[in-house]
């Protein structure tokens, strides 16, 4: 593994669920693989779990981590080839990234969408930018289309959660909002779901449909209630339009997912933050159904494996 930014395969899939299990039972298994190996975690937009987390996986194997908040404490990049800048951005993605590959061993940037330039957004040009200029692993920490180590820890939740040897019918049920959401977390795990070959319906209102990309394979149903009835695992999430790009088309009926919705043994899913009782009820955040702790503190080992991978290949 050179670069971690989007679903591979699903031998490599399953070996970095394993991997991570592995490491949530032993966190310092491999504490000196990390020395004198320093990792950049660059930020263009907001975090909680995916810094810290990933400061700790870093941690555990022994990393020097060091947080840069580019959109707040950098200078305003430029992502643009042969431009004149005698705008508002000072500093060329080329030159940033170049100079961020010289002082670090391994990168991991996180850049949310434009939601206004599909193109750019669908192609994670950012990300592939500092891929280019950098000349480092790359690790996704949240791009414009995939959120790969949130996707990578909510199928560690559901491996460790599911103890029966059939698959788990598993839903993705679109949530209410307040404002445009991007589509990384919901493109990722759908694209995580099938990779590994669970059983996936998606449930959306319509003109919510997903990117094809990521949902063929998947049953598509525009009845929630119909969707979640004998569902074993309920990924919720808001996200915008894709076809009519960042837009947030009306929606007919009451879309807040309800506890008598589910059949009993169910389970809770989400990646946080969530806005209580716009996105999901207090009784099912609250309740024995909700796996949303255990998917965040998952989001450690997620990375632990990750880190693992990269630097094992580094040296090998």
């Amino acid at each position: 593994m050179q670069n971690f930014i989007k679903f591979e395969t699903q031998s490599t899939a399953e070996k970095l669920i394993q991997s991570a299990l592995q490491f949530k039972e032993k966190p310092f298994l491999q504490k000196e693989l990390g020395k004198e190996i320093r990792i950049g975690l660059i930020f263009l937009n907001p975090s909680l779990r995916t810094r810290v987390s990933t400061q700790i996986a870093a941690k555990n194997l022994g990393m020097e981590a060091i947080v840069f908040n580019i959109d707040k404490e950098g200078w305003a990049l430029e992502f643009e080839e042969g431009v004149i800048m005698n705008e508002n951005k000072a500093e060329h993605i080329k030159e940033a990234a170049s100079v961020l590959g010289s002082y670090f061993d391994i990168l991991a940037i996180r850049a949310f969408p434009t939601l206004t330039d599909k193109k750019q957004d669908i192609s994670d040009k950012v990300i592939h930018q500092f891929i280019k200029y950098s000349q480092k692993p790359v690790v996704s920490l949240e791009s414009s289309s995939r959120h790969p180590l949130q996707s990578l820890a909510d199928m560690i939740s559901i491996k460790e959660t599911w103890k029966q040897t059939k698959k788990p019918k598993i839903v993705l049920s679109w949530a209410p909002h307040v404002k445009a959401l991007p589509h990384a977390v919901p493109n990722s795990f759908a694209e995580w779901a099938l990779g590994l070959g669970h059983d996936l319906t998606i449930t959306q209102p319509q003109g919510y449909e997903l990117h094809e990309q990521f949902t063929k394979g998947a049953r598509i149903e525009y009845d929630q209630e119909k969707a979640v009835a004998d569902a074993d695992f309920v990924y919720v999430k808001n996200w915008s339009s894709y076809h009519d790009y960042g837009k947030l088309p009306k929606v007919e009926g009451d879309w807040l997912l309800k506890d008598h919705q589910l059949k009993k043994g169910a389970k809770i899913m989400h990646c946080l933050p969530v806005r209580r009782n716009l996105e999901l009820a207090d009784e099912l955040l609250d309740g024995n159904k909700s796996l949303v702790s255990l998917q965040a503190e998952n989001r450690i080992y997620a990375a632990q494996a990750v880190l693992f991978e990269i630097i094992s290949n580094k040296k090998s």
